[in-house]
């Protein structure tokens, strides 16, 4: 395994909160915890927060090293993120609630009116159809108060005002929504993985436009965009979700978009789901379900293994 350098690299296991050093290295804290998401604060990369599905969220202010219990007041945390524009701390919970905290963590409250949205009664997670969660939050990075959230499943909500108000589905979006990002130069190009497939939008997150050409998998996961370019971006597929979570291989592959497309495989038929994708300017980390950290340096072209962990679920 090659040394390769990499600054502020966070995992998490499903089950620990993960360092991983420039060499490699990996050191696990929380065990037990159930730790399944992560966000760290753009203003001081040395916060993090985590979230365990049965006992809410931590926080760390020194890049993971010591922890405490951030008394979030829902034990079930699926979705975590810190915007960089005013420092408000999200965190998504099954069943679908969102809170907010507007002083790093200390103190929580819920915003209510996501709840109330209309579709809200239709929302179901397959697997317990008598619930749903909030699979994944987007601050923008240029706008404050500009606000994507993700139901798995229901529909892409967005607001202007920090969570206080939305708008329901976003047309065009997928509703089964597992990933969204904000390019963090570009303003307006925002980026989903649905379980349908992908899409893009150029007004902020308002309407989306598919992106499926030229992938035979349309089971999205995780997605990324390289941090110059907003028309070079990443996702992960399978071919459905028997396949991407079960027992057997997940059939699954990584795939780049450039420009106006198609799609183009830059790892294929891999027996692990990529549940976590990481992109920079050029780079791309992905991380395995079987714990592999894999990085490529040439935007897909070549890939070296950094790290192994005991699984990886998410990565900031």
């Amino acid at each position: 395994m090659n040394a390769i350098e990499v600054t502020a690299l966070y995992g998490a296991t499903g089950d620990a909160f993960a360092r991983i050093g420039g060499s490699g290295d990996v050191t696990l804290a929380l065990e037990g915890t159930g730790i399944g998401c992560l966000a760290v604060d753009p203003r001081g990369r040395e916060t993090v927060f985590a979230g365990s599905r049965g006992r809410g969220v931590w926080r760390s202010e020194d890049g993971g090293r010591t922890w405490g219990d951030a008394g979030l007041p829902q034990p079930d945390v699926f979705s975590l993120a810190v915007s960089a524009q005013d420092g408000a701390v999200y965190a998504g919970c099954e069943p679908s609630m969102l809170f907010r905290s507007d002083d790093g963590g200390a103190t929580w409250r819920e915003l209510s009116a996501l709840r109330e949205l209309p579709s809200a009664p239709t929302w179901s997670f397959p697997p317990r159809p008598w619930t749903s969660h909030v699979r994944w939050i987007a601050p923008s990075p240029h706008e404050a108060g500009t606000l994507l959230v993700g139901i798995e499943l229901g529909g892409l909500m967005r607001s202007n005002d920090g969570g206080e108000t939305w708008a329901d589905h976003a047309p065009g979006a997928q509703r089964d929504v597992h990933s969204l990002a904000w390019h963090p130069v570009v303003e307006g190009r925002a980026y989903e993985a649905g379980g349908g497939g992908a899409a893009w939008s150029f007004d902020a997150g308002t309407s989306w436009r598919p992106a499926d050409d030229g992938r035979d998998r349309h089971y999205t996961w995780a997605v990324t965009v390289d941090v110059a370019d907003p028309e070079l971006w990443y996702v992960s597929a399978s071919r459905g979700p028997s396949q991407a979570h079960g027992r057997g291989s997940a059939e699954a592959a990584i795939y780049r978009w450039r420009g106006d497309g198609p799609w183009e495989p830059v790892l294929s038929e891999l027996d692990s789901m990529p549940y976590a994708l990481v992109a920079r300017e050029g780079e791309l980390i992905a991380g395995l379900a079987d714990g592999r950290l894999l990085r490529s340096a040439d935007e897909g072209g070549s890939w070296d293994e950094l790290a192994a962990l005991p699984a990886i679920i998410a990565l900031a």
